[in-house]
Parts: structure tokens; C-alpha cells; sequence
């Protein structure tokens, strides 16, 4: 059994330890403060996350009723492709990939590449907060000109993304619940309006190429294109966010701004995404009986893979907790994996390999002037501040 509190302050600002202890102890223990097993190395969180016989939609005998001050927030995670499994997952995943590929995100570089230099033209040169001042602002402007919303949404989106995002911190309470509640509400109201107004008059954005998304017969429907396009805002700018922070900390202390360079820069990012994850747990739920590291998951429990824990396990990566830019495969399980694979994953990494070449070449004698604190917001591992000056 593990105990350990997510708001222990030790462990939110260092958890790689209890994370070594419960390798050593488990792999796959129950962690009490949660109430349910969790898996804590590479092998098992890697087949769990590809295991069919467990999913992210909540088993129907364990549904509850919506409480009246969760109506909004409840019908956006009810067309989330976060929260389904197939044959609805797949049939969602399908049409939003027919919108979000691969082209669509490569012709973005020009759009990123832009918004880094305009952000770190007007960088402070004095002692300054790094986080709002470019980690939240490269990738929302980013998600703007995806969405092909004005760029003045920005504010909104970042206040509806961050109110949305607390409910899945450890200890929410009702005034989370509520503000989360009136941000999707809020939220949704504007997409009804922005998805008709693309629909007379499509451009060159994700929104219109949703709406026109086809397979077969099949299209989107608005909740499931509103659904989807909030998923988008709050999964990939939020984990963008933290991935940039946690990615400057990094290559800051460890002195490996010479890892940044046109040959190195792909690497280090999946170094800094495997040794500095934004997101450290990952739950699913067992729809049969599944035995895992000497443990039952009867249909109906719940386990969370630890993604955090796996990316520093020494029994797939040598010295883990050495960040080394030159560091081979395997890969790091940040993504997820299976179905549910962070379908903004290669904006993500693209946006991470813009703007930390940008950002260092504007300020190469960047340093930290104060000591950066992790917030206590666990699952996520995040800095809510980084003070830096320019020397």
C-alpha cells in the first residue's frame, strides 16, 4: 500500500522518489489518498494504456447523476474523445483526424515561428515572470489561429481552459466545480455561434474543416465538433503550458542550451517530455477482470497510470534521473498511448521545438533569480511562475 498525500509539499515539488519506493515496492500498488491501485513502472503502465479491456468511459453501473451546478460541464466531457471508447471513440477519433492532420499542423511552423518572435520582441529586459509572459502565450495564440478565432479570444480562452482544467486537480471543491461549470457554459455559447457563422462562411481553419469533415455518411454533429475543439484548447494548451515551463527550468539548470540546436532539437524535447512530464497520472477503468503486478481489477475499478513514474524507471532507462538530450529510444509514455493518445501531440512537440530554440536564442544568458516552486495542482506537475532575467 502506498501512502502519500498529493498535497504533501515534499512530493509535490520532488515525487520521483516516492515513485522509486513504489517501483521497488509494487510496481503496482493501492495508493490510499486515491482509493485505488496504481501502476508505477513502464512495463505495466505501457500495456496497460493499450490494454482494450480498460477505458477511459465510466462503466454505466458506476454512472451517477449530474448534479444541477455540473449540467454544462457534464454535456461538453459527454462528447469528449477523452471520455469515450469505441465504437464512438473511433468513429469521433476518425472524423476529427480527417480535420486535424498532419498537413494542417506542419503549416502551422510559419504561424509559430511568428508568434515567438513577436512575443520575445517585446521581452522584458529585467527580472520578469517567464510563464505569462511567453509559456501561456505561445501556445493560445496558437490555438487561436487553428481555430481561426480573433486573436483578442486569447484572455477568454486561457480563463475558460484554466477553470476548466481544476476539476481534474487532487481536492476540488464546489466553487472549482461551479467556476468550471460557468467557463464551459460560457464557452459553449461562443462555439454555437462561431460553428453557424463558419458554416455560411468557411475560411481556412480547423473550425470549417470540422464542419466539413466527412466519413461516408458520417459527419460531426455541433456538440461533438464543440466537444472536441474545447478537448483541443484545454488538453493541448494546458499541457503545452507546463511542458514549456518545466522545459526552461530544465535546460536552465542542467546548463544544455547547446541541445537546442536544427540537429539536437527533436531529441531534447522527447528528453524534456520523458524527464519533466506536464501530466503524471493517467486513470482508466477495468470493464473485465484483469490481473496486473499481483493484484485484481474487478469491472468497475479503477487504476492510474502513473506516466510521471514510468518515464524514470531504471529498468528501461539508463540513469533516469540524469536529463540527457543525447538519450536513444524507448520512448517516454507522456502522450499516453492506445486509443487515447493525445491526439495534439505532434502540435505540441512542434510548438515545444519553435519556441525553445526562440526563446534561447533571444536570451541566451537567460537565468532563474528565484527558485522555481512546483504547484500544488497534482496530477499536473506545473510551475505557476518563473522568474528570470536577461544578462
Amino acid at each position: 500500500m502506498l501512502i502519500q498525500s498529493p498535497h504533501d509539499p515534499a512530493f509535490v515539488q520532488d515525487p520521483y522518489g516516492v515513485y522509486d519506493r513504489a517501483r521497488r515496492d509494487g510496481p503496482v500498488l493501492f495508493w490510499q489518498e486515491y482509493g485505488m491501485l496504481a501502476a508505477f513502472d513502464h512495463a505495466t503502465v505501457h500495456a496497460l494504456l493499450r490494454d482494450k479491456r480498460l477505458g477511459r468511459a465510466v462503466p454505466e453501473a458506476q454512472r451517477k447523476p449530474v448534479p444541477d451546478h455540473l449540467t454544462a460541464f457534464s454535456a461538453v466531457e459527454r462528447h469528449s474523445l477523452l471520455e469515450l471508447e469505441p465504437p464512438e471513440h473511433t468513429r469521433l477519433r476518425r472524423l476529427v483526424l480527417h480535420a486535424f492532420t498532419s498537413r494542417r499542423i506542419a503549416g502551422l511552423a510559419p504561424d509559430i515561428h511568428a508568434i515567438c518572435a513577436d512575443l520575445l520582441a517585446d521581452l522584458s529586459t529585467g527580472e520578469f515572470d517567464l510563464i505569462p509572459s511567453f509559456c501561456q502565450l505561445v501556445p493560445v495564440r496558437v490555438i487561436t489561429r487553428l481555430l481561426g478565432v480573433p486573436e483578442e479570444m486569447g484572455p477568454d480562452l486561457l480563463r475558460w481552459s484554466s477553470a476548466m482544467v481544476a476539476m481534474y486537480q487532487a481536492g476540488r471543491d464546489r466553487a472549482v466545480e461551479e467556476a468550471a461549470n460557468r467557463a464551459a457554459s460560457e464557452f459553449t455559447a461562443f462555439l454555437h455561434g462561431y460553428i453557424e457563422e463558419r458554416r455560411s462562411d468557411p475560411r481556412d481553419d480547423l473550425i470549417s474543416e470540422l464542419i466539413a469533415a466527412q466519413d461516408g455518411a458520417q459527419r460531426l454533429s455541433a456538440d461533438e465538433m464543440i466537444g472536441t475543439i474545447i478537448l483541443l484548447l484545454n488538453a493541448g494548451h494546458e499541457a503545452t503550458v507546463h511542458s514549456l515551463g518545466n522545459a526552461v527550468k530544465c535546460v536552465i539548470e542542467t546548463g544544455t542550451t547547446d541541445a537546442l540546436g536544427p540537429a539536437q532539437i527533436d531529441g531534447t524535447v522527447e528528453e524534456l517530455l520523458r524527464f519533466t512530464p506536464p501530466l503524471h497520472m493517467f486513470t482508466r477503468y477495468a470493464y473485465a477482470r484483469v490481473e496486473v503486478g499481483g493484484h485484481v481489477l474487478e469491472p468497475g475499478d479503477e487504476i492510474a497510470l502513473m506516466l510521471g513514474a514510468a518515464g524514470r524507471d531504471g529498468a528501461v532507462f539508463e540513469d533516469p534521473h540524469q536529463f540527457d538530450p543525447n538519450r536513444k529510444k524507448p520512448a517516454h509514455l507522456a502522450f499516453g498511448g492506445g486509443l487515447h493518445f493525445c491526439v495534439g501531440a505532434p502540435l505540441a512537440r512542434l510548438e515545444m521545438q519553435i519556441a525553445l530554440p526562440a526563446l534561447f536564442a533571444r536570451a541566451p544568458g537567460l537565468r532563474i533569480t528565484k527558485t522555481p516552486a512546483f504547484s500544488d495542482s497534482y496530477h499536473f506537475h506545473k510551475l505557476d511562475q518563473l522568474m528570470v532575467l536577461q544578462t
